[in-house]
């Protein structure tokens, strides 16, 4: 099938295309895209994350039993399958349904992510860097820490490193799109990152901004992302994106400040070192949100990805709806991640007093 003029009849055939997930945050973005766009959409999940939006064939089953992937299958066939859900699975689950799919689709586009990269986040990036390891086979276990290791945990990007290439084993490289994102921020987030800076600064007060306001950041929005594998699905062949905002565009600075304005909050913005929050044992990455020190965290070059048509919104525009989001009373889908990001109030406060004490 295609979206091109069928040969001989004149008509125009919707694509039709297969979304794994498709309930939450980037799965929810791809479905609505592809329904904007008018294509036949079909979902695979459980059905326990979210409900599936109105407008699509849902199949509820499990993509780890492989009488629900047979089932699946029956369904096709596709144009292409958008994966947007293997994020926790095994390469092994992902490679026994891709290679249950293959015959039933014509392409495969993998949602990855930057953490795949043996330099992430040490050193700058491009596509084509050395890749962790990490088999098309591997189960959950493969890549774990060994009890007492105090090196990095390499685990995730293990696992998401050997989930591309079993998509790749069982399309091909001319069949497969990757996609590899670094922070996905928007409308929907799970992680918590966008909504707790949000949040924090709608409390105002004194509020604690790691390192310098001028430091830059790369995240990229989520309907943003979604938009990009959509136009990937709908083009034959393969290939590897990185996909994150441009390196120099956006800084930690105007993040902040953005959500500051937004909230209509008095709150002020108080710049602590990196060094003095290390000093007082600030978590990166997670008590103060999108903060870390290595070098190449925001240095993954995703010009193959302007080429190829990703387009970046302001980060603002991210922000603003972000934040319209929370206060329309939605919540995000409850996810164990969320309750790591955020620093306690007490500690904040301590450190802000110890470095710069107020009458």
């Amino acid at each position: 099938m295609s979206s091109d003029t069928a040969a001989g009849f004149g008509k125009i055939w919707a694509m039709k295309i297969l979304i794994i997930g498709g309930t939450w945050f980037l799965g929810r973005a791809v479905v609505r895209g592809a329904l904007d766009r008018g294509w036949a959409v079909t979902t695979f999940n459980r059905g326990r994350s979210g409900r599936d939006l109105p407008g699509v064939e849902a199949i509820h089953g499990d993509r780890t039993d492989p009488g629900d992937l047979a089932r699946l299958a029956s369904h096709g066939p596709w144009d292409a399958v958008i994966d947007t859900s293997a994020g926790e699975q095994p390469p092994r689950t992902v490679l026994a349904g891709a290679q249950t799919l293959e015959p039933v689709a014509e392409r495969y586009a993998y949602i990855s992510t930057a953490s795949v990269y043996a330099g992430w986040p040490d050193h700058p990036l491009s596509v084509g860097d050395e890749l962790l390891d990490g088999p098309p086979d591997a189960d959950e276990d493969y890549g774990r820490n060994p009890p007492g290791w105090l090196g990095p945990n390499l685990h995730y990007g293990r696992q998401k490193a050997g989930a591309e290439r079993a998509v790749l084993a069982a399309f091909g490289e001319h069949r497969s799109w990757i996609v590899r994102p670094g922070v996905i921020l928007g409308p929907g987030e799970y992680v918590g990152r966008l909504p707790w800076w949000l949040n924090r600064a709608e409390r105002g007060g004194r509020i604690l901004a790691p390192g310098k306001p001028t430091k830059g950041i790369q995240p990229v929005d989520v309907r943003d992302v979604a938009e990009f594998a959509l136009d990937l699905a709908n083009r034959p062949g393969g290939g590897v994106h990185n996909a994150t905002g441009p390196i120099g565009r956006d800084t930690m600075g105007q993040l902040l400040q953005t959500c500051l304005d937004v909230t209509a909050s008095s709150g002020q913005l108080e710049w602590v070192g990196d060094e003095v929050l290390l000093d007082h044992g600030v978590e990166q990455w997670t008590e103060l949100p999108l903060w870390r020190t290595h070098e190449g965290v925001w240095l993954i070059d995703s010009g193959s990805a302007y080429e190829a048509g990703l387009v970046c919104r302001p980060l603002a525009e991210t922000v603003t709806d972000t934040w319209a989001w929370l206060q329309s009373g939605h919540l995000p889908v409850p996810h164990p991640r969320a309750a790591a990001h955020g620093i306690d109030p007490v500690k904040e406060a301590a450190i802000l007093s110890a470095i710069s004490p107020r009458p």
